[in-house]
């Protein structure tokens, strides 16, 4: 029996193969054969509302009034954000928004300028 690579997302041990991809039944984490040795970077995959990909310090426009929880302040659609920062989890974007201050956006509202 030939010794499966441990999954890359999760590190468990428990992986097998489907067809031409390693799975990972911990984590439900897929990955080719190939990209095995290739898999060095972790870069965090972001996309704007159009599909275009997002990366550190680029700027974007808000395409919908967003609602700011606990205040009564609104972020307006049109705004443009500078210098952003992506991160992981469900708000995918760290910025400063004149005006408003630090923020977390969800990246489906935003697009690349």
């Amino acid at each position: 029996m030939t010794k499966l690579p441990n999954c890359p997302k999760c590190n468990s041990e428990y992986t097998y193969e489907d067809g031409n991809l390693f799975v990972c039944p911990e984590c439900a984490h897929e990955w080719s054969m190939e990209s095995t040795e290739d898999n060095s970077d972790d870069s965090l995959i972001v996309k704007d509302a159009n599909g275009t990909l997002l990366a550190d310090g680029d700027t974007i426009t808000v395409i919908k009034d967003l609602k700011i929880k606990g205040s009564s302040s609104v972020v307006k659609i049109g705004t443009k954000v500078k210098n952003i920062r992506l991160v992981e989890g469900d708000h995918n974007i760290d910025c400063r928004i004149d005006g408003i201050g630090a923020m977390k956006l969800k990246s489906e509202f935003v697009k690349k300028i």
